[in-house]
Order: C-alpha cells, then sequence, then structure tokens
C-alpha cells in the first residue's frame, strides 16, 4: 500500500565498489559516515550500512568513511573512518542480509588511507605505511591479525594480485607504482609513471598462466597502461601497450573534441562478462548473418580485451587490443572498433563500469558522478549505435551539505513542499510527478526555525541571534519580530500562504506576505488567544484537507491544550479584539501528555506516558452529552516510545494518523463499525519499517502531497508512496475508502441496516439488480465485476417504494379477469431468483468481501425472501431478532470451522471471535415483538429443534417472552431437553427446572429409571416425601447447603427450590453462577409473573447496576419497562446515565462508558415514545436540543457503518414530535408490500401517531364529582406548534400536562342515576 519509490541516500563523490551476486549485482559507494548499497540495474536502495552500528561513538562525530573494499569471494565489506575499521558480510539463505563481520582499529592515531580485502587477506594502507591482516578465529569471534607492517610511501591506492602474490599501490607523493609481497611486505618493483595514478587495476584470465597476471594502470591524463610479467622474469612488469585518445582515434575525430581533448575517461571491460553476454546474444541469433551479429561474434572468438572510453562529447569509443594473452605478447594490437554518435551520455563521467545485467543478453553500465544506471544492449552498442544504451535511472548531483544530519521536516500546509532540516543549513524539496519524485529548491547556511511556503517556491528562516526573520526571496525581506519559540506556515486566502509565530509569553505574531511590487513580510498582528488560563501548549493544526482547497478559511490554524486536557481548536478572525476564534472545545481529562497533533478535520491525538506505557488516544471535536469526543485508545510499550505524531486524509475526508517509532511507522486508519463486532474504532492498516534499508534511528517523517510519506533518518531520505508495486497489494487511499467510506448497496452491512429501518422494497431492488450482474458476470467469466450505485433518492422518504414484486396476479375491478404477469423472472423479486443468485454467489463470492460477510449477504438475500413470503406473520421487530439471530449463528459457525479461532483450539483467536450470546439489543427487539411465538419456534429451529438452557440464555428467550404461560411450556421443554441430552439422561441436569415448574413427582420418576447413577438410591428415597411439610423443606435447604460446600452450584439452586426458598436459588444463580438470565427466568416461572418481589430485586440489584457498570442502555431500558417505570425505558435511551442514576432511588456504584454508537436506539426510541402514558412522560422530559444532538449522534454513527444515505435519510426525515392521542383523519395510503415496510427511518408524524395510548399510570382527578350522562368526549389537544429552544422543556411537559388531561377525560366514568332506567321504560 506505501512502497519505498525513492531514496534520496547521497550521491558518490567517487569509484564505486561492485559485489556481483548470482541473481544481481550491488553497488557500493561512502556517504557521510555510512555505506550505501544500490542494486546497479535500477538503482534502487538495497541497504544503508551505518559505521556507528559497529563504534557507537562515532555517531555523534562529524566525520566520514574515508576508504571502502568489498571481498566478493566472502561477501565481506570493510570501511574505515579514521583510525577505525569495520566489516560487515552478507548472509542469509536469499544473500539478503547484512551481518557485522568484525572490527579493527589502529593504534598511534594513525588514520587508514586505503583498504582492500580479497579472500580473508586485508591490507591497510596508513599515513605511516603499509599492513596487511589475515582473519581468524579467536574465541568464537572474527578478528583481524596482523601479519606485517612495513613502513613506506603513505599509499593511495592499494590492490591486491589475482593470485595473493603481490599487492600493488600508488602514493600522492609520486609517480610510482609500487609492487610488495603479500607474504613478506618486500617492495618487489617499483614501476615509474609520466603523471600521477588515478587507478589500478589486475586483469586475470583463464587463458593465461594463473601466476603472470596483468596490470593496468590509468594516469591523470586517461591513458590506460598495460603491464605484462617479462618472459625471463615473470614476477616483475613491463609496459607492452598505452591507450590514449589520440592512439585510439583518428586525428579528424579527434580535432572535433575542442580544446580539451584529452578529457575523457577510460575503463577495461571485464572479459569474463562480456563473453558470457557475448555467447548469449549470439545463441539468440544463431540464424542472423548481419554486421552486428559477426562483429560480436569476431569478439567471441578472437578474445579481444575491450575497452571503453567515455569523451567530453558525449560519445562512448569502444578500443580493442588482441593477443594480450599470447606468450611471448609480441604481437599486441590495439585499434578501434566503434564509436558512437555525440550525446549518448549526457555529462562525462569520472568513473565508468559495465556489470552483468539480470538479463543475460543485456549488461549493465553505471557511471559515477553522476549517478546514472545504462542497460547496454550489445548488439548495438559495439556497432557504435547510441541505441545501444539505455537509461533506467539516474541520480542527483553531489552535494556536500546533504552528508549533515537530518534533524527535522517541514512541510507546505498542503504538502507541496517540504524544507530538510540539518545540523548545518537545509535545503526545499519540491514534491513532484504526483507525489512519486522530489525535486530540489532552495537552501539556506543556518537558523533555528523555518517555514516553507507556496509549493516550496519560498523559504523563511528565523534567528534567534537577531530575532529577524527572514524571506529568502529575490531581492531578501526580512522583519524584526519578538523572541519566536515556534514557527510554521498556514493557509490564507491571500496569494501567498502566511506564517504563524509562537513567542516566549504565548502570543501568536501572525504575518503576510504583500507582492507590490516585490515579496515583503508584514506583520499582520500580535494577539494573545482569549482564554482564562495560559495554556500549556499551543501547536499547529496538520492541514490534511488537501482536497478541499476552497473554504480554506474554515481549516483550523491552532491548538491549544490546557493543563487538565482541554483541547480548543481555532482560526483567525478580522475585526475581533482577540484575533482568534475558538471553534470547538473538547473534554478530555488527560494531563502531563508527552506529544499531541491535530488535524484539520478537528481529529486530536495525545500521547501520555503512563507506568505500564504510553497511552494514544485519538479524539473528536464533536464533543456532546451523547459522544465524549474519545474515539479510540490504544497502549504502547515504553520500550520503543512514540516519538512523532502526524495526520493526513484520503480525498473523501478519511483521516489517517502515522505515528512514528525510532525505527518504524505504524498508520492508523479508522475502521468502518459493524453492527455485530465491536471492532475497534481505529487499527493499524499499515507499517513501514526502515530497519530493512537502515539502523539509523527516524529523525522525523511527513505526509506530503497526493499521499506521499517522507522518513527522515541521519542524513537518508526515505519516500514512500502509494504505487502498488505488487499484484495482491492497493494503494493505501484505495484500500481505507473501501475498508471505511461508503459501502456499496449490495454490501451485507448496508442491507442490514435497510431491513432493519424498514427499507425492504429498496433490499428487494438491489437483490435483483445484484443478480441481474452476476448473471451476467457467470455467463461471461472474463467479465468483471462492476456495480452501478443506486441514486440516493431511493434511499430517502418515499422514493424508494417503487413496486417490485411479482405481480402473478392483478384485478382492477371486482369482476376483472387476473392480468397475467409477462415480466421474466430475472427482473423481479422471486424464489427461482434468489436461489439462482445464491448458487452464483456460492461459486464466485463477489470481490472484496470477507468470508464473514459473503456469508452474511447470502443469508440476508435468504431472509429477504422468507419475510416476502411471511409478510403477514412477522412483525418488523420480529424481524430484526430474526436477522440478528441468524447472523449470530452465522458467526459462531464460522469462528469454530477456522482453525485459527480459540473456539476450534487455535493459537490465534480472530478479531470477530466466538460470542456467547446474542446482545441485548436483539434481544429487546423480541421482546418488544408481537410475533414471540413464531419467533420462539424460529429460535427452537435454529438449535436443531432442542434447545438447551445455553441455547435459551444465549438468545434470551426468557427475558424476551411475555407470555407466563409461554414460559412455563418453554421451560419444561428445556428441562426435557436438558434430560435428553447426555447419553445417561441424567436426572440432576433437569432438576432446577422442573422444581421451579414444580414437578417434583416428575423426577422423582426419572430417578427411578436413573439405576446407573450412584445417588439413585438417596434420591428416590428423599423426593418421595412431601415437600409442603415444613420439615421436609428445611431438609432441602439443608441439603442445599451441603451441595454448596461441594460447589454443585445449579443443583444447590435447585434444592432451594424444593425447600421453597426462591430467593436464596436466584442468590445462587447470580453470585455463583454468575448467570442473572436463569435468575430471572426461575422467579418468573416461580412467582407466575413479571411483577414478584424476587424478580424486581434481581432487577433492581443486579441488571440496573449491570447496564449502568456496561453503560448498556438496551438491558437498562428492559429492566425499566419490567419495573413498570417506562418513563426511564424511554429516558435512558437518550439521557446521559449519570442524569438517570441521580434522579433514581437505586444505588449505582459505577456508571461505564455510554454507548451511543447503535443506530437502532433511535429505532426502538420512535417506537417507544409515543407508545404508553409513562413512556410520554418520560419523553417530556427529553429536551428538544438533546433530542437534536441525539439524533445527529446517530446519523455519524450511520457514517461510521458507511450508511451515509441512511443518515441523510434519517436527519430529513425525523420528526421531533410531542406525545398525542389525537386520532388523525384517514388517509388513503399506497399499499405496501407486507407489514414491516416503511417510508423512511422514522416514519411521518401521521403514520407514527396511535389512535390509541396505553394509560399504564395513575391519572389524579381534579373534580369532585362525576358526570351524569354517559356521554364522553376527549377533550382537544392543542394545536403543535413549533419547539422553542430555550423553553423546549416547559413545552414539551405541557404537552404532557394534555395528554394527561385528555388521558383523564378519556377514563372518567359517569355517576349512577336512576332516572337513565327511567328513559328506557
Amino acid at each position: 500500500m506505501l512502497d519505498l519509490l525513492k531514496t534520496f541516500t547521497g550521491c558518490p563523490a567517487g569509484a564505486l565498489n561492485q559485489l556481483v551476486l548470482p541473481h544481481g549485482t550491488l553497488i557500493l559507494y561512502p556517504s557521510a559516515d555510512s555505506v550505501v548499497i544500490l542494486d546497479a540495474s535500477n538503482l534502487n536502495l538495497v541497504r544503508v550500512l551505518a559505521f556507528g552500528e559497529i563504534y557507537p561513538g562515532t555517531q555523534h562525530l562529524n566525520q566520514s568513511i574515508s576508504c571502502l573494499a568489498v571481498d566478493s569471494a566472502m561477501k565481506v565489506i570493510v570501511a574505515s573512518m579514521n583510525t577505525h575499521i569495520a566489516a560487515w558480510s552478507l548472509s542469509g539463505t536469499q544473500n539478503d542480509t547484512w551481518r557485522v563481520h568484525s572490527s579493527l582499529s589502529l593504534t598511534d592515531g594513525d588514520p587508514v588511507t586505503t583498504l582492500d580485502c580479497r579472500s580473508g587477506l586485508l591490507s591497510v594502507g596508513s599515513q605511516k605505511g603499509l599492513s596487511v591482516y589475515t582473519l581468524i578465529l579467536e574465541n568464537d569471534l572474527l578478528t583481524w591479525s596482523k601479519k606485517w607492517e612495513a613502513r613506506v610511501t603513505t599509499p593511495s591506492l592499494a590492490k591486491f594480485a589475482p593470485t595473493l602474490a603481490f599487492i600493488a599501490t600508488t602514493s600522492h607523493h609520486d609517480n610510482l607504482v609500487r609492487l610488495y609481497s603479500t607474504t613478506s611486505g618486500r617492495l618487489v618493483q617499483g614501476i615509474p609513471h609520466p603523471r600521477p595514478v588515478t587507478d589500478l587495476m589486475w586483469r586475470f584470465s583463464q587463458a593465461s598462466r594463473s601466476d603472470d597476471p596483468a596490470l593496468y594502470t590509468i594516469t591523470s591524463d586517461s591513458t590506460l597502461r598495460i603491464f605484462l610479467p617479462v618472459i625471463d622474469a615473470p614476477h616483475r612488469l613491463q609496459l607492452h601497450a598505452s591507450l590514449d585518445l589520440f592512439s585510439s582515434l583518428p586525428f579528424l575525430v579527434a580535432a572535433k573534441l575542442g580544446s580539451h581533448p584529452r578529457k575523457s575517461t577510460v575503463v577495461w571491460l571485464d572479459k569474463e562478462v562480456v563473453r558470457r553476454t557475448i555467447k548469449a546474444v549470439l545463441a539468440s541469433n544463431t540464424e542472423d548473418a548481419s554486421p552486428q551479429v559477426q562483429r560480436l561474434r569476431e569478439i567471441d572468438e578472437e578474445g579481444w580485451d575491450l575497452f571503453v572510453r567515455a569523451l567530453g562529447d558525449g560519445s562512448m569509443l569502444v578500443s580493442a587490443v588482441a593477443n594480450i594473452d599470447r606468450r611471448p605478447p609480441t604481437l599486441i594490437r590495439q585499434f578501434a572498433l566503434s564509436h558512437t554518435s555525440a550525446d549518448a551520455l549526457s555529462q562525462l563521467p569520472s568513473h565508468l563500469y559495465l556489470f552483468p545485467h539480470p538479463n543475460i543478453t543485456s549488461l549493465t553500465m553505471v557511471t559515477s558522478t553522476p549517478l546514472a544506471s545504462f542497460e547496454v544492449s550489445p548488439l548495438a552498442f559495439f556497432d557504435g549505435q547510441s541505441a545501444g544504451l539505455h537509461l533506467n535511472a539516474k541520480g542527483l548531483d553531489r552535494l556536500p551539505h546533504e552528508e549533515s544530519r537530518i534533524r527535522k521536516l517541514v512541510r507546505t500546509p498542503a504538502g507541496r513542499g517540504v524544507a530538510v532540516v540539518r545540523t548545518n543549513g537545509g535545503e526545499v524539496w519540491r514534491v513532484i510527478e504526483g507525489g512519486s519524485q522530489l525535486a530540489r529548491g532552495r537552501r539556506w547556511s543556518n537558523a533555528e526555525y523555518v517555514v516553507v511556503l507556496d509549493g516550496g517556491e519560498l523559504v523563511a528562516t528565523y534567528s534567534s541571534e537577531t530575532s529577524v526573520l527572514t524571506l529568502h526571496s529575490e531581492p531578501i525581506s526580512t522583519l524584526t519580530v519578538p523572541s519566536i519559540i515556534n514557527l510554521f506556515s498556514a493557509p490564507s486566502k491571500t496569494a501567498h500562504e502566511c506564517i504563524v509565530g509562537l513567542t516566549s509569553d504565548s502570543s501568536i505574531v501572525y504575518i503576510h506576505i504583500d507582492s507590490n511590487p516585490n515579496l515583503t513580510l508584514r506583520l499582520h498582528s500580535q494577539n494573545n488567544l482569549p482564554l482564562a488560563q495560559p495554556p500549556k501548549l499551543i501547536l499547529p493544526v496538520d492541514p490534511m484537507s488537501w482536497s478541499r482547497e476552497s473554504s480554506l478559511e474554515e481549516h483550523d490554524t491552532l491548538l491549544s491544550i490546557s493543563d487538565d486536557g482541554e483541547l480548543s481548536f481555532w482560526i483567525p478572525e478580522e475585526g475581533t479584539s482577540s484575533g482568534w476564534r475558538c471553534t470547538g472545545n473538547v473534554k478530555t481529562g488527560r494531563k502531563n501528555f508527552a506529544l499531541a497533533s491535530c488535524s484539520s478535520a478537528k481529529k486530536s491525538v495525545l500521547v501520555v506516558r503512563l507506568p505500564d506505557g504510553e497511552e494514544l488516544t485519538i479524539w473528536d471535536s464533536k464533543e456532546s452529552e451523547f459522544a465524549s469526543g474519545l474515539e479510540h485508545r490504544i497502549m504502547f510499550s515504553t520500550s520503543e516510545p512514540i516519538s512523532d505524531l502526524d495526520w493526513t486524509s484520503t480525498p473523501d475526508n478519511q483521516s489517517i494518523l502515522a505515528v512514528g517509532f525510532m525505527h518504524h511507522v505504524e498508520f492508523l486508519c479508522q475502521q468502518r463499525k459493524t453492527y455485530f463486532d465491536d471492532d475497534p474504532a481505529w487499527a493499524i492498516c499499515w507499517k513501514v519499517d526502515i530497519r530493512n534499508y537502515i539502523s539509523y534511528p527516524i529523525r522525523d517523517s511527513i505526509w506530503l502531497a497526493n499521499g506521499s510519506f517522507l522518513i527522515a533518518a541521519g542524513h537518508q531520505l526515505f519516500l514512500f508512496g502509494q504505487t502498488a508495486l505488487q499484484k495482491d497489494q492497493e494503494p493505501l487511499f484505495q484500500y481505507i475508502a473501501r475498508h471505511n467510506g461508503p459501502l456499496e448497496d449490495y454490501h451485507p452491512q448496508m442491507l442490514l441496516q435497510c431491513l432493519l429501518w424498514g427499507k425492504a422494497e429498496l433490499v428487494k431492488q438491489i437483490i435483483v439488480a445484484l443478480s441481474r450482474i452476476v448473471k451476467a458476470v457467470h455467463e461471461d467469466p472474463t467479465q468483471d465485476f462492476h456495480w452501478n450505485t443506486f441514486p440516493v433518492e431511493h434511499y430517502l422518504s418515499g422514493q424508494h417504494m417503487i413496486p417490485n414484486k411479482k405481480p402473478s396476479k392483478r384485478y382492477n375491478f371486482l369482476f376483472s379477469t387476473p392480468q397475467e404477469n409477462s415480466l421474466p423472472d430475472e427482473t423481479v423479486f422471486s424464489r427461482h431468483m434468489v436461489e439462482t443468485l445464491i448458487e452464483q454467489l456460492e461459486a464466485r463470492p463477489l470481490p472484496h468481501l470477507t468470508p464473514n460477510e459473503h456469508a452474511h449477504l447470502l443469508v440476508l438475500i435468504q431472509t429477504t425472501l422468507e419475510i416476502e413470503e411471511q409478510r403477514r406473520a412477522l412483525d418488523a421487530n420480529g424481524l430484526r431478532y430474526v436477522i440478528s439471530m441468524r447472523s449470530f449463528y452465522i458467526l459462531n459457525r464460522r469462528v469454530t470451522s477456522d482453525p485459527s479461532s480459540p473456539r476450534s483450539n487455535g493459537a490465534t483467536p480472530r478479531s470477530t471471535g466466538w460470542r456467547e450470546r446474542l446482545r441485548y439489543r436483539d434481544m429487546i427487539w423480541a421482546f418488544h415483538s408481537e410475533s414471540q411465538g413464531l419467533l420462539l419456534s424460529t429460535s427452537t429451529a435454529a438449535c436443531n429443534g432442542r434447545m438447551l438452557w445455553s441455547d435459551a440464555r444465549a438468545l434470551g428467550v426468557f427475558i424476551w417472552l411475555n407470555s407466563v404461560e409461554s414460559l412455563r411450556a418453554h421451560m419444561e421443554v428445556i428441562a426435557r431437553n436438558e434430560y435428553m441430552a447426555g447419553d445417561n439422561r441424567d436426572p440432576t441436569a433437569c432438576s432446577l427446572f422442573y422444581f421451579a415448574l414444580g414437578k417434583v413427582k416428575l423426577v422423582h420418576g426419572l430417578w427411578k429409571q436413573a439405576a446407573w447413577h450412584k445417588e439413585q438410591a438417596i434420591m428416590l428415597k428423599f423426593l418421595a416425601n412431601d415437600f409442603t411439610q415444613p420439615q421436609r423443606r428445611t431438609a432441602a435447604l439443608k441439603n442445599a447447603y451441603a451441595l454448596l460446600g461441594k460447589q454443585r452450584f445449579e443443583y444447590a439452586a435447585a434444592f432451594f427450590l424444593l425447600g421453597g426458598s426462591l430467593k436464596d436459588a436466584v442468590h445462587v444463580c447470580l453470585k455463583h453462577l454468575s448467570d442473572f438470565q436463569l435468575a430471572i427466568a426461575l422467579a418468573r416461572v416461580v412467582e407466575g409473573g413479571s411483577d414478584g418481589p424476587v424478580l424486581r430485586d434481581i432487577l433492581h440489584n443486579t441488571v440496573i447496576p449491570t447496564a449502568f457498570r456496561q453503560g448498556n442502555r438496551w438491558l437498562g431500558s428492559w429492566a425499566f419497562w419490567m419495573l413498570n417505570r417506562r418513563d426511564f425505558a424511554v429516558r435512558i435511551l437518550v439521557t446521559p446515565l449519570r442524569d438517570i442514576a441521580d434522579a433514581l432511588d437505586i444505588q449505582v456504584a459505577e456508571i461505564g462508558e455510554p454507548h451511543y454508537d447503535d443506530p437502532s436506539l433511535a429505532l426502538l426510541f420512535s417506537q417507544l415514545r409515543s407508545k404508553t402514558l409513562q413512556t410520554a412522560k418520560g419523553t417530556s422530559e427529553i429536551s428538544g436540543r438533546s433530542e437534536f444532538n441525539f439524533v445527529l449522534q446517530i446519523a455519524r454513527v450511520f457514517c461510521r457503518m458507511g450508511c451515509h444515505a441512511l443518515a441523510l435519510d434519517l436527519v430529513r426525515s425525523w420528526s421531533f414530535e410531542r406525545p398525542s392521542i389525537s386520532v388523525p383523519a384517514p388517509t388513503e395510503l399506497p399499499p405496501t408490500p407486507y407489514a414491516t415496510s416503511r417510508r423512511s427511518l422514522a416514519l411521518d408524524p401521521k403514520l407514527r401517531r396511535r389512535s390509541t395510548i396505553m394509560i399504564d399510570m395513575d391519572i389524579a382527578s381534579t373534580t369532585p364529582t362525576r358526570r351524569v350522562s354517559p356521554d364522553r368526549s376527549l377533550a382537544k389537544v392543542p394545536t403543535q406548534e413549533p419547539i422553542k429552544e430555550e423553553s423546549d422543556l416547559l413545552a414539551r411537559k405541557a404537552g404532557l400536562g394534555s395528554l394527561l388531561k385528555s388521558a383523564k377525560q378519556d377514563v372518567q366514568v359517569p355517576e349512577f342515576s336512576m332516572d337513565l332506567f327511567d328513559s328506557f321504560g
């Protein structure tokens, strides 16, 4: 998702080293205090080796690596800095891991001047001489042991011969090449040169003898000389040929090179590398007789040594030398093989190399400096064609100041430019090529604070010594300002971005840039934030909402944090005394925070260091009584503290937080909320770890434009971007949009919410459209799945009720004949269409759906069909329960079948794990359903027809069943199933339930059949007694206490019931079994209703405190409903829990986090608020402002779930009505396909008002007598008026008064009068 696109690791100052591996070639060069390793074919970074890994004491020294050598045979890299030598080795099965190999330090402060390493031998040239070391193993550690040391002229180059017999050295003090014996250090030969020697190399060929290698030297005039062994003295070298510019080119061609014809670069092409590539090219062109192929064949057959010379005009000359391997070498001849046209190279390099290429028919040419990599086509290149060179990658020119360590990164407000602040000055980089590349801009020398403006075109620096702010423009503009402790740029409505400074006395300096005619700094204002107390911290807001270029004035500029953790957001405002306006506040309650950051989308993050780790919290500015603002909390270990925070957002405003650590960055994004899972609101979606590239700690990291991300470590920059380099990846923004953006219409979560909110007709339309597309893909597998999004109008009120059911028969008049349906089956919602769709989806699931989502989609499609077929039997709340129940079993079934899940004895739990029961929300839907008989049979069927108590508890059956007869009947069913569940038919498994039902004799009969049970005789004797007698009950209670001592808790509860102590049985269920549902079931069955004292005690002292402790409003609403406090059953859905607790006579010790993240709360509230007189009273206690904020909170939850269209429908259709019992005039409504269909999320007031209201509270009489006449009349209900905010609560209570008055009149009974009888006579 975020891939490494570019690295800025410094450019080589001189020669390169190479390491040829089977899978590619690496080039190496020193850069400051590190060794940079690149892939030769594309210059991609492989690794940066920091000298501080081996010598930590050098990390803070301003020193650079001076020498570098590579042992290709042992894959060892050796580097030196001053007197220290460090070595790394390449290991791992894939040769991809660099490890510390060894180290060596020279004594007497003798700095290293040159290095060479070959086959375990190390030659070290220093100011005092030359020494050779051998590698030994000492105490299981690799150690360098000095072999010999010679006091010689300070060597500048030292190279081992391939035979390891000699070491050739050069020096800056003379023009002599010296040969030393490797074994003794004796000077064997000195070879004078007319000019200083700049490079030397040994030639080794399998065609020659192993003990007579050739030596090539290159002098400062780019002349290459060939030294070969003397015939009668094979250990001495003699000059046999030289290649200079004029010997290689005709005079007329050389004369065209200009006034500096000697300026060139020459290199010998490794004969073995060229030979392998040419043979591969010839093998693929066996039938080709072109001159180009003939030339390659001649090079291969003749065995020429090839030399390439880069010329000042950009052309390249290939020369050949023949007969070097012939003995005696008397017939050596040289000639020009080819010469390319000018401008083959854009710039004359100082060094040139030819390496193998991953494609065996090509070569890789690397130049330095400038650093560039080319792919060489031998056919065209050796024929003198410029097309034979193809540029693969090019590095930037080397600037020495860029080898200074980076301290900080500062970006422009839009992220199109970034300032790299180094220990010595810094420079500006502009973001180009859509965020995949950076281009150098202006630079500065020294400054305490830096801001970059206008996409990197301008930079301003502040010096604390002079208190002068300098704008680096043409001409330079300066401004004297107060002492600045922080400086940053901010969006502006003017032509240029503005500068904001924070002074030492917490005042804000606002600086504009005028352009008349030259750019000039102007102090616009200096103010303090209008706060009662000085803030502890003032931070700039990360302006991450760059896609919204308009309305820049609405972007927050500052974040202030008080000592008690209150966040305040500020924007500049003209015409006010302070110059700043607060746009919002959030009370976090956090103190002693270490880091903080805020985005322009008002997402704030705080890091607080605690004893057990670092707490990171993410806050939203939309704080209300329904949302504390806290969105996420996560603890990080203190082993690697958080060092940096930075924000960005996707084009559709999805927030992304980058959390920087010492060596890696974790990216947190918002997670779409789901209806059934409690996943965290934020999650780590990606991680970038730079330890694979570099060991330096991260100094800073920052988001740039177009989703690019820049990391600074050491003096290197790492640019990450969203280009998906692998097929199984997708760009980060696309990933986040898919995981947190608006859902597709067919997504199971969208379908589920539509079904819950009564939009079943729309669901059917979506399923039909999905069937059409899936069928097309099924018929043509090469066709991609493409969904056409439904217009948002389909989700809005009255827009989705387009009849879509199959009109099998349609009558226009009473006696007309039915109209036959002419539509094909695939265009209507039918059983055949659904079955076909499910079959096709099982064969080929939809893209981007998880297995759980795919299973949910299939079930929702099937459920929609069953709703259509059983629409007259199931009400809306029953439908909601059935959907939730089926999803519950789907999730558990998938977790059980997943080997990584806890329930299947795996080691790694899933995020969507096993759930023990339905949520109380789903149980409450069944509780308010009028189809409980059907729900009970459906629940039993879901348990394979045999519901045990564990199933009943998971489904909350004894919570939602209302009928006492059904409770007793179903408990008997459970008792029977518990008895039949085991193979042995154990009576103890069912005794609790049968005793609750009072069927002691039945249990006695079951014990008669339990001959295998060791307690049969005792139980038969004991149960034969009459437990209506007090002494027998006492015996049962004594046995119950004995069973408690043996920790047989369920059986003990059964004996408490046998002894007539329901209270003790319930106590065992609550305290020892931790099963309040079992306690409720026993109480409701034994007491024969829902108003018994034991049940009320359970609700008061267990259920309600549990609901408050867990913040579970559903459970609390049910408990209040059962206690006949239905006003609180409504109020708890909306009112803060603390306010409810204060109004109760129940002790609530703990109140948990309020959960207002369930849109179904609004659905239940809309159902209950006018259902009874008590609920109407409770609704009147809720202010209009609270209800308004509640609806907005639910709309935000819908957006968090990806159901943006449903959020829009909610806020458009919600009606803030007052309780009323008025009877509306009959209204002609269009026929709905079934009872659960709704026009909108919240019904129109006319449809929501009930013709009758349940009177569930006493209404005190206000008149001393009753009317004589039997006539009854309803009092007129006052006309509804718009609710004013300031008197909203009073208005609601006044409305309630009218309602009570009307209800009072409604229940008045006429007084008895004999005159009424007389009238009938």
